[in-house]
């Protein structure tokens, strides 16, 4: 079992920057491939950004591209989501994911991103 905690939400301005962070319990971290997802008021949880277990493979929903980017560090146990030029659209929760073939997916908590205009 693998149990995640995200950090680094907060409120930020239009066109500012934040890190989130998400650090995974366990020693079978580099095993999973991990995934951001957030989900607005009233909206369903989407697809942000997910990463192979490797780190060498990146994806980004269309609406991130250019703005965000998502590492990991496996010596850490923690995946990364640097997140740029924020918009107000940006604001949900925000979790992560960790998926490994034949597995159950785990989630984080989330953390609260609020971006004001």
């Amino acid at each position: 079992q693998v149990q995640l905690v995200e950090s680094g939400g907060g409120l930020v301005q239009a066109g500012g920057s934040l890190r989130l962070s998400c650090a995974a319990s366990g020693r079978t971290f580099s095993s999973y491939a991990m995934g951001w997802f957030r989900q607005a008021p009233g909206k369903e949880r989407e697809f942000v950004a997910a990463i192979s277990r490797s780190g060498v493979g990146t994806y980004r929903a269309d609406s991130v591209k250019g703005r965000f980017t998502i590492s990991r560090d496996n010596a850490k146990n923690t995946v990364y989501l640097q997140m740029n030029s924020l918009k107000p659209e940006d604001t949900a929760v925000y979790y992560c994911k960790a998926r490994r073939t034949g597995g159950p997916d785990y989630w984080g908590q989330g953390t609260q991103v609020t971006v004001s205009s």
